[in-house]
């Protein structure tokens, strides 16, 4: 049985760090892309960050300069988050598939970690 499962989210101060990671099971994910999505309050699901089996990275403009998507291997995925905010406050997915794209429906999900920013 495939997972992904998320952890190191938690409360942190404005300008705060965090360090997100992912570990998938189940499966060899060589050649799959990975990456980051967030759900916050009362809103949509929406892309973080994604990297490419090639290694080639995404961000969305928010986030951009801020965070730093890793892959340490195959399986495990890391998101380095600096200068937090609080509009970064949200639950936190890892996703793993053949391709990772803003609008990402399909792959293998996590079931989320929290990630609370306070002002």
């Amino acid at each position: 049985q495939v997972q992904l499962a998320e952890s190191g989210g938690g409360l942190v101060q404005a300008g705060g760090s965090l360090r997100l990671s992912c570990e998938a099971s189940g499966r060899d994910f060589n050649g799959y892309a990975m990456g980051w999505f967030r759900r916050p309050p009362g809103k949509e699901r929406e892309f973080v960050a994604a990297i490419k089996w090639s290694g080639a990275t995404s961000y969305t403009d928010s986030v951009k300069g801020r965070f730093t998507i890793s892959r340490d291997n195959p399986n495990t995925l890391t998101l380095h988050m600096n200068s937090l905010e609080p509009d970064d406050t949200a639950v936190y997915y890892c996703n793993a598939a053949p391709s990772v794209v803003p609008g990402q429906t399909g792959g293998f999900w996590g079931l989320g970690t929290q990630v609370t920013v306070s002002s």
